[in-house]
């Protein structure tokens, strides 16, 4: 028991500590009217700009807001949402920013407040909204915001401008989007302004109303007062043709500037210029706000990239300030090229290397007969090999031996194959020295073919007979022949046959005979045969004449 309750402490401390170790960043106040649509962004540069994992909270409780997008209070992302707000729903919210080795939070102290906008309240007192102060400078074309922060889940719609609660007709004053210009400010501008616009989320309808309180200034220049765009940099982006891109426009400005921030191409808004098709539009306006100026992001979204939009600036205003980027094809990836070339090419290789081994004996005994020349050269060999077996004392045993080396291998070799053997005891003629006959046939021998019974181990194989040591001898020392190994039956232990014996089964392998010694037909086509083909020499014509074999057995 004292061991599950260890481990259970050890499980939930981790989520305890990891929560207070969370380091606090920023306290944000905000006073949203109850009744209609709020929502908060959870960014904090450059803390929200890798990959990250943000949660919200609702103070003091330490379970996660709901991700239920059908909840009146949900998480979107890194939004959270109020469809609508309502007074109980005042208190501290946190945004809980994990990455991968950090924790941030970030307060916001929500204060939701019963406000009219010309309408009288139960006490019969005329309260106006002061939600937003904004600046018109008096002897210039200015504008005011709209500020309407919320996902790109809910669409925003039907803005309506209101001035001393009444509606702003067409004149001076001219509706773009989110802003309201206003030309050539003067000081009768100021006033109560509201607007308000249309939200629609997961098919229900929401009025956004946010009333702004609007003073004039005096200007005598745009010093001091000029936004600055931190991104683009009249760049280039390279993009694949046919994928969807958003780039952000990143401004910084001052609190006071009621700037226009917008996306134009072809010095029309993209809206109004990609207004049938709607493939490239731009987004919704968001800002942070700063002790000293407000960090403000407004992107331009491509959900296809074609061909005519390639080379054509794409430019982000704000104010006086403006900013292009222009996109183009990304060059070709060489080191791609050349990586997947050496892989297909090692590939290739590999594939051709696996089947050479697997079918090198077809592959080298077709080629021999398909290129056999009938103007090949002579080497002085009358023999293309010496067959070299014991002579075992068992019946059984010296009759399978008989049995392959004068009737099989003369039947497929020599008669099948075209070879031509010198068999002791076959080839030789009658009256000649042993010794002087060995040494002289095995010098005329391209190979040398030694048969292994394992009942010839008794007999201490090439130790005492003339015949085995000359044939050795020969092949190893003087002539540097190769040696073709034939098991007759599987020899299991090397280790009590002569060294030479052994040197050639680790130089040259063994092969080792299958089936039943007996006199039937056999087929040169076989997987034996092919063996021991692939190791003899390519066959050969024979002498044009007689006279050198008549020269070497006079």
């Amino acid at each position: 028991m004292l061991a599950l309750l260890l481990c259970g402490v050890s499980l939930a401390l981790p989520s305890f500590v990891g929560a207070d170790s969370c380091k606090n960043v920023s306290m944000q106040n905000e006073a949203p009217s109850a009744g209609q649509p709020f929502a908060f962004n959870c960014t904090y540069p450059p803390l929200t700009s890798g990959k990250v994992h943000v949660t919200w909270y609702k103070y003091p409780s330490r379970i996660p807001i709901s991700k239920n997008t059908q909840s009146r209070i949900h998480q979107e992302q890194n939004w959270i949402l109020f469809l609508p707000l309502t007074q109980e729903d005042s208190g501290i919210y946190q945004c809980v920013i994990n990455s991968t080795n950090t924790c941030h939070r970030i307060h916001v102290n929500l204060t939701v407040l019963r406000k009219y906008w010309c309408d009288i309240s139960g006490n019969g007192q005329l309260i106006l909204s002061d939600e937003y102060k904004q600046i018109l400078h008096a002897g210039r074309d200015d504008s005011l915001t709209c500020h309407l922060n919320f996902p790109q889940s809910c669409v925003l719609d039907s803005i309506t401008w209101y001035k001393d609660c009444k509606e702003i007709k067409e004149g001076r004053f001219i509706r773009w989007g989110i802003k309201l210009s206003v030309s050539n400010v003067s000081a009768e501008d100021g006033g109560n302004y509201a607007c308000q616009a249309r939200l629609t989320h997961t098919g229900k309808h929401y009025t956004v109303l946010n009333s702004i309180t609007v003073r004039i200034t005096e200007t005598n220049g745009y010093a001091g007062r000029i936004p600055k765009i931190i991104y683009p940099k009249n760049n280039s982006i390279e993009v694949q043709l046919g994928s969807a891109l958003t780039v952000d426009c990143n401004i910084t400005d001052t609190r006071d500037n009621t700037n226009l921030r917008c996306w134009r191409v072809n010095n029309t808004l993209v809206d109004d210029y990609y207004n049938e098709s709607k493939r490239i539009r731009e987004g919704s306006e968001s800002h942070i706000p700063f002790q000293k100026h407000i960090f403000y992001t407004v992107n331009i979204t491509f959900l296809e990239v074609k061909m005519e939009d390639y080379g054509h600036p794409f430019i982000c205003h704000a104010g006086v300030s403006a900013a292009y980027f222009i996109l183009k094809l990304p060059a070709p990836d060489v080191r791609a090229y050349l990586i997947g070339g050496l892989l297909a090419l090692v590939g290739a290789a590999v594939s051709v290397m696996y089947i050479y081994n697997i079918f090198k004996i077809d592959i080298v005994l077709w080629y021999r007969s398909a290129c056999h020349s009938p103007g090949t050269k002579e080497d002085g060999k009358l023999y293309d090999a010496y067959v070299l077996y014991p002579k075992p004392q068992g019946e059984i045993q010296s009759h399978d031996v008989d049995t392959l080396v004068l009737k099989i291998l003369p039947e497929v070799l020599e008669r099948q194959c075209g070879y031509k053997l010198f068999i002791f005891g076959r080839d030789e003629f009658p009256g000649q020295a042993v010794a002087n006959v060995i040494d002289e046939n095995i010098k005329l021998c391209r190979r040398l073919i030694i048969i292994l019974v394992p009942e010839s181990l008794s007999f201490d194989l090439l130790k005492n007979m003339s015949e085995e040591q000359i044939a050795v001898y020969n092949a190893l020392v003087q002539d540097g022949m190769k040696v073709i190994l034939i098991e007759l039956e599987k020899v299991k232990d090397y280790t009590a046959m002569p060294e030479s014996i052994q040197y050639i089964k680790q130089k040259h392998g063994a092969i080792q005979w299958s089936g039943d010694i007996t006199e039937q037909s056999q087929c040169a086509k076989t997987k034996f045969w092919k063996k021991v083909r692939y190791h003899m020499p390519p066959k050969r014509l024979p002498p044009s004449s007689s006279a050198q074999l008549l020269k070497h057995t006079s």
